[in-house]
Formats: structure tokens, C-alpha cells, sequence
């Protein structure tokens, strides 16, 4: 039927438990709300570790609660809209099942490329989830249904999910530099103007009494990921009017960014007064903000509900019984659609989780790292460089570094040999991938020159290695060559962009299913480039060391 033939929709929602609900509903409805509900349960538990270990996502272990919450909010609502037929609303259930289809198909090749831990395996997980779980609010909400009402609520539930699973590593290295940068400068501008000496070098403040790093877990992801998801949850429970919500929506972005901009200020003024900031006040202003916000946000949210009441009684007309109508199909097709598409997402879990091998290397031991350095060389002063202060941050203790000095008629050549190892299962690809120097570096100063080829083909000793990833940067007139390999499970990764989804996907089929795969990192770098350094012999030994573990 058309839409200019549809009448408004006068049935109510039963008043009854979820449980006898459920229990009247027919056997397709019971079986997805079983799927879907042992689908956000088996995604709690992969999400665990990283609502436990990872600041940024700390709220997350508030989201079964939450979902729950919101879902009765929906089903409480005073006038449920439920569906009733119209093509559109069948078109939105296929298109939001099929997204949620395709989620799950990339999920399970990126773990097969990559590794069931890694941030976007998580990421395509929980947006397969999210659109599902839309699919069946659109299914329950039909008239021959009448389980869960179509309305803002419920939409909320479920995309609040996106908000508590790893930001995909890519769009997480670029927000947490903007980030860093944006505070760092904010910061300095607002010491000059308080008659405070200081200079900036990346996110490194440098003042009279020491310096101050804006570093990750100050850049202000935290605050604004659990700010948004405050705010949506606020404007799902609290606030009913569609301008109050988008209004506590909106303003919780600037209030995150905001309060966090107040955080590290007050920090770097402490430190230029002395103060040591580590440990006790760098955690209570971290957890200051984060409840500050919440508390702003969810008193502004009672404000305008107050207010909207006030108004709303004082402008009130009586209101025919019954709900506003939106078109839905009548029939039973949909809530089959959805089962079946269910079950093919379950199908899809087992063949993904079945057909995902162990490694090979699952048992090899860790390699030496110190001796595939070259220690004494001719004609270079060698230096073991103590990476100790970098352990946590890279979560392993595998790490060597030297560094190799000669004087030449030309001027000083300076090259760094860098190796980091993790055994399977020890951190995530993902981990691995977020301290390369295209992320890291940036942070420290240094600036990211454009080069012709990304991707460089580099021979030693007459052997080809694998395709490198080369970069260039510079720190005021001193240059960096830099070359680095990434090894999973003894294969080099090979993408053009260490951040790019599709050139994941390109992983997953050339090197199919596997995981619990251990991981080298390799990175050399020179200040001179590539093609005066080629012949040193120091170089034909380090490769040929590397050769054993894969390189």
C-alpha cells in the first residue's frame, strides 16, 4: 500500500514482561532474538580485554548494562510507534541485514590476514552487530510483532556499540596527532599569553623547568569517545524532544575537547611550577575530566527535560489515543528475512572461527635479537642504544638497537639498526602497527617529508629483500631515511598503506587463514639515503641475519 493511504496505527504495546513476550512471539522472533542476544555476548567477551586494558574504551564495560537500559526505555516510551506495511521499511531491513552481512564477511578476513585481536577485526564485529541489531528493531517494531518500538532509544542501543570497540588504527593514529598537536599549540599559545617562557616541538613543551609531552593518552580520545557516548546516552534516556538531543549531542564534542584543553594546561602549568605530574595528578585530572563532563552533560540533559515538561504542560491538548504509524510490511516475510540472515552470520562465525589455522611458528623460540646486530665493525664506533623505557609502551621485552657511526671525507654517516619481537598472542597486529614511524615520530618532533616511492625495492648483497616501506623525515635541517619491514607469522606484510582496510583485505586473500602468529618489526635508518649506504658490509651482515627469521 501506499504511503498516502496508510492510516495511523492505533494498536498499543501489550503490558507485559519482555520474558511472556517473548515467549507469545512466533518461533522466527524467538529464534534471532536469540542469535542477536548470543551474538552481543560473545562480542562482550572479545571486547573484554580492551575494555579492561584500554583507557580509551574503560566505558565499554558499562555496555551490556546500557543496551539493556536503553532497550527498556524504548519498550517504556508512552506512545510506541510500530510499523506497519510500506516498501521502504522492507528495503531499510534488506540493506541494513545485508551491511551487517558484508561487516562479518571483513571481519573474518581480516582475521585471517591478521588476527582475531586486531582493532579492526573488533571494529567490523561490532558494526556487523550494530546493523543487525537495527535490522531487528525495524522487524520487532512491526505490528505482528510489537516487541521492541521504533524510536530513538532503541537506535541509540544499538549504535552505542561503535563508541566501545577499538577505533580502526588508521583513523586512531591520525585523531590522537590532531589531537596532540591542536593541545600542544593551544597550550603554548595560552603560556605566552600568561608571560610564561616556552617553545613547542611537536607535542613536546619545553619550559624553563623541564618539559611536558602531550602524549597519547593525554590527546583527549579518551574524554571525547567517552563523552559522545555520554552524550547519546543522555539524549536516549533523559531528553525526548528531537532539538534537546541534538543539542546535548553537539555540545558534547567541544565539552570534551574543552575540558581536556583545561586538563593539559593545568598540568604543564604545575610542571613549569615545579610539580612532578606523573602518577597522582596525571590520573585525578584524567578521571576529573571524565566525570566532569559526564556530570555537565547529564545536568544539562535534566535542564531541558524540566523545562520541555513545564512547557509541555502549559501548551497541552488532549490527543487522541493510539501512535503515529510508520509504514511496515504485515506480514511474517521480514521476521523470516532476519532469521535467515541471522543463521548465515552464525554460519559465517564458525567457518571464520574453524578455518582460522594456528601458525606454524606457534612454538619457535624467541630469536636473539642482540646477536643479529652487528656489534664490532670496522671502521664504525657501535653503540647499544637501552630501550628499557620503551617496553610497556610496546608491550615486549624483544627489543635491540644500535647505533653505528663513521666519519667520511663527505661527513658523518649515522645508521640505527632497530629489532622488536613479540610472540604469538602476545600483542595485537594492531599494537604493532601504532608505533611504526609514520605514527610515532611526528609526535617527537620530527616532520614527514613526501617521497616519490612509499614502497622502495632494495638489494643487498646482490639478494632483493621484500618491498620496504621507506619515509623521510627531518627534525630543522638534520633528514632521516627510513626503511621498515613488518613480519606476521614469518611473512612480510606487504600494503602500501599500513592503515588502508582494502589493503588488509588484499592480505587476507593472498595469505588466507591463519593466527596466534609471532611478529618481527624491522626498521633501519640513516641521514644519508639508501644508495650511499648499500655496500656497506655492515649492512650485507644485519640482512643476512635477518634472513633466518624471515626477511
Amino acid at each position: 500500500m501506499s504511503a498516502a493511504s496508510a492510516s495511523p496505527s492505533t494498536s498499543v504495546a501489550p503490558a507485559s514482561s519482555l520474558a511472556a513476550q517473548l515467549r507469545r512471539l512466533p518461533l522466527a522472533a524467538q529464534f534471532s532474538a536469540g542469535l542477536l542476544a548470543g551474538f552481543a555476548v560473545a562480542l562482550s567477551f572479545q571486547l573484554w580485554p580492551e575494555w579492561r586494558h584500554n583507557p580509551d574504551l574503560s566505558h565499554g564495560m558499562f555496555m551490556p548494562l546500557v543496551f539493556l537500559l536503553l532497550l527498556n526505555e524504548a519498550r517504556s516510551a508512552h506512545s510506541p510507534r510500530w510499523l506497519t506495511p510500506c516498501d521502504a521499511s522492507a528495503f531499510a531491513v534488506s540493506v541494513l541485514v545485508l551491511g551487517g552481512l558484508l561487516a562479518l564477511c571483513a571481519a573474518g578476513l581480516y582475521a585471517a590476514a591478521l588476527d582475531w585481536s586486531h582493532a579492526l577485526v573488533s571494529f567490523m564485529l561490532t558494526s556487523a552487530l550494530a546493523l543487525l541489531t537495527s535490522a531487528a528493531i525495524v522487524v520487532f517494531a512491526g505490528e505482528n510483532v510489537q516487541l521492541v518500538p521504533c524510536n530513538w532509544s532503541a537506535f541509540v542501543a544499538a549504535g552505542l556499540w561503535l563508541l566501545c570497540t577499538p577505533i580502526p588504527p588508521g583513523t586512531y593514529t591520525r585523531l590522537t596527532l590532531s589531537l596532540q598537536l591542536w593541545i600542544s599549540e593551544n597550550v603554548l599559545r595560552t603560556l605566552h599569553l600568561l608571560g610564561i617562557a616556552a617553545e613547542r616541538h611537536g607535542n613536546i613543551i619545553d619550559l624553563v623547568h623541564g618539559s611536558v609531552g602531550i602524549e597519547e593518552a593525554c590527546s583527549g580520545v579518551r574524554s571525547l569517545i567517552s563523552c559522545v557516548f555520554a552524550g547519546l546516552f543522555f539524549s536516549a534516556s533523559l531528553v525526548h524532544r528531537p532539538w534537546a538531543r541534538a543539542l546535548v549531542i553537539g555540545l558534547s564534542v567541544p565539552l570534551a575537547l574543552a575540558m581536556n584543553f583545561l586538563r593539559s594546561l593545568t598540568l604543564t602549568l604545575l610542571a613549569n611550577a615545579g610539580v612532578d605530574i606523573a602518577g597522582t595528578w596525571h590520573d585525578a585530572t584524567g578521571f576529573a575530566v571524565l566525570g566532569v563532563t559526564a556530570v555537565l552533560l547529564g545536568a544539562l540533559a535534566l535542564f531541558l527535560e524540566r523545562a520541555e515538561k513545564k512547557s509541555a504542560a502549559r501548551l497541552a491538548v488532549p490527543s487522541a489515543p493510539g501512535t503515529t504509524a510508520i509504514l511496515f510490511s504485515a506480514t511474517r516475510l521480514p521476521l523470516r528475512v532476519l532469521a535467515t540472515a541471522l543463521a548465515l552470520a552464525f554460519a559465517l562465525l564458525v567457518i571464520f572461527t574453524l578455518n582460522t589455522r594456528s601458525a606454524p611458528r606457534r612454538d619457535r623460540p624467541v630469536p636473539a635479537l642482540a646477536s643479529v646486530l652487528p656489534s664490532a665493525t670496522p671502521g664504525w664506533l657501535v653503540v647499544t642504544n637501552d630501550l628499557f623505557e620503551f617496553r610497556d609502551a610496546l608491550h615486549t621485552d624483544h627489543l635491540a638497537q644500535r647505533t653505528y657511526v663513521k666519519s667520511t671525507p663527505a661527513g658523518e654517516i649515522r645508521i640505527i639498526l632497530y629489532l622488536a619481537y613479540w610472540s604469538p598472542g602476545q600483542a595485537s597486529v594492531s599494537l604493532v602497527a601504532s608505533h611504526t614511524p609514520d605514527a610515532c615520530w611526528p609526535g617527537s618532533g620530527w616532520i614527514a617529508e613526501p617521497i616519490a616511492a612509499p614502497r622502495a625495492k632494495l638489494i643487498i648483497d646482490r639478494r632483493p629483500l621484500a618491498d620496504a616501506e621507506a619515509r623521510l623525515f627531518k627534525l630543522g635541517d638534520s633528514p632521516q631515511f627510513v626503511w621498515f619491514w613488518h613480519l606476521y607469522d614469518g611473512h612480510p606484510i606487504n600494503y602500501r598503506d599500513p592503515y588502508s582496510a582494502s589493503e588488509l583485505l588484499r592480505i587476507a586473500l593472498r595469505y588466507g587463514f591463519r593466527h596466534d602468529g609471532d611478529q618481527l618489526f624491522v626498521r633501519v635508518s640513516c641521514n644519508r639515503p639508501w644508495s650511499e649506504i648499500e655496500h656497506e658490509p655492515l649492512l650485507a651482515r644485519f640482512f643476512a641475519h635477518t634472513q633466518a627469521l624471515g626477511l
